[in-house]
């Protein structure tokens, strides 16, 4: 076969650790996935060192299909990963995955197609979420909601241009030869930063609404607070890199919370206590309407619960930008807890 016969190759990114009862579906929906004439994909899972079956399984699907490769990730959180697959990639356009979401049959093609239209450095879907259970559903529909997010156009379906940054993402490889991989530092927020530099450096970061998939959150609100502790953790590290947030809706959980203390801590030491108290009512005050509006969504039977959702959320996301702004200042390294991954 001469060279220009060659199908053109897209290498699929996914960082894992523990997903034995994910990986098989997961994998399943990639080999499945329908791609233009002329195109063949490669799918590289990095995995963190699994010990519940993972890799057992990984070698087995390995060993039936040569599209699949496993390869070790002895830093064990996603970054790590991501740079170990892209530097055993060998496709020209690069699409990251994850284990917990279910794509539509064109994602992949859409992807490329999305980079060809766009010429951006990097694009991506929509952030889509929906739940089984009723405590997931109500994370899900939070989640989703503009009034929730800040307007993070990264959570509107049917949003069509530029963004601050997308989910999961696409890239061409000279995109990483520009920019880099991704900082191994971060335990999350590893894709905002990435974004953040890609935009800093002059290129474009594209959502396109036909890059079509749907995250599972998570099951409990005690999950969602570790969850979002550990965004709003890892937030400052980024701030701190590059001199400023991706956007100042990232700022807002943070300054909530902040003030939160300190008029308490004032109250102790003498100020009134009508002050902190203000504070909270006007914070439970948008809680409740914040709720009504998720709810008036279509989620009524959901409102007794997404009070309860949307505060963890937001105080998740505030303790943990308070701590992370703490650890920053005082020696500018993370802590061993918020290293680690949890689902």
């Amino acid at each position: 076969m001469n060279a220009s016969a060659m199908p053109r190759l897209v290498s699929v990114i996914v960082p894992c650790r523990n997903e034995r009862a994910y990986i098989g579906a997961f994998c399943a929906s990639v080999q499945a996935q329908r791609l233009a004439p002329g195109w063949a994909l490669e799918l590289l899972i990095a995995d963190g060192h699994s010990d519940d079956g993972t890799r057992k399984e990984l070698l087995r699907l390995a060993a039936a299909d040569p599209r699949i490769r496993m390869l070790d990730n002895p830093g064990r959180i996603v970054s790590c990963g991501l740079n170990r697959a892209l530097e055993a990639a060998r496709g020209e356009v690069i699409v990251r995955m994850d284990v917990h979401t279910t794509y539509a049959d064109d994602y992949v093609a859409q992807c490329v197609e999305a980079l060809q239209r766009s010429g951006a450095a990097v694009v991506g879907g929509p952030w889509k979420a929906e739940g089984a259970e009723p405590w997931q559903r109500a994370i899900a529909a939070a989640f989703q909601s503009r009034w929730v997010s800040g307007g993070a156009r990264s959570r509107q379906l049917d949003y069509e241009g530029e963004a601050d940054t997308v989910y999961l993402g696409a890239w061409r490889r000279e995109a990483f030869e520009r920019f880099g991989g991704f900082d191994e530092a971060l335990v999350r927020n590893q894709d905002d930063e990435h974004n953040l530099r890609v935009t800093l450096g002059g290129g474009r970061v594209w959502q396109s609404a036909r890059i079509r998939s749907v995250y599972r959150p998570r099951g409990s609100v005690r999950a969602l607070f570790r969850q979002w502790l550990q965004y709003g953790y890892w937030k400052p590290f980024v701030m701190k890199k590059h001199g400023q947030p991706a956007a100042l809706r990232q700022l807002v959980p943070g300054v909530f919370v902040g003030g939160q203390l300190l008029l308490t801590l004032a109250a102790l030491l003498g100020a009134p206590w009508a002050l902190p108290l203000a504070w909270l009512g006007a914070y439970g005050a948008a809680l409740g309407a914040l709720s009504l509006l998720v709810a008036a969504d279509g989620h009524w039977a959901l409102l007794p619960r997404l009070p309860v959702v949307i505060a963890a959320h937001h105080v998740g996301y505030g303790i943990g930008t308070l701590l992370g702004w703490w650890d920053v200042l005082r020696h500018g390294r993370g802590r061993e807890r918020f290293s680690r991954l949890t689902r």
